[in-house]
């Protein structure tokens, strides 16, 4: 009986912890830039739940969106995904 309370207890603060992590709050458009070399990118402040703001890029008409000022590294397919990681990061 008690292994099974300590199991639970353990995975119910699994979850919980899970349920702090920072999640975005808010996307807004910031600007529209261009690379050095003429490659059009646009400029987007996530606003965390803990409070921090993260830039976001997306490229290619918006296709493909990255965390970080005018970084083509670590990108996603959907805002929301790259929204996450970057909150995920702050």
């Amino acid at each position: 009986m008690n292994l099974i309370k300590v199991t639970a207890a353990a995975a119910l603060l699994t979850v919980s912890a899970g349920s702090f992590a920072a999640k975005p709050t808010s996307i807004v458009f910031q600007a529209n830039g261009e690379t050095a070399d003429g490659t059009p990118y646009a400029e987007y402040m996530v606003k965390c739940s803990n409070g921090k703001e993260m830039p976001l890029t997306a490229w290619d008409k918006r296709r493909k969106w990255c965390v970080g000022e005018a970084s083509t590294e670590e990108c996603e397919k959907k805002q929301i995904k790259a929204a996450k990681a970057a909150c995920k990061a702050s």
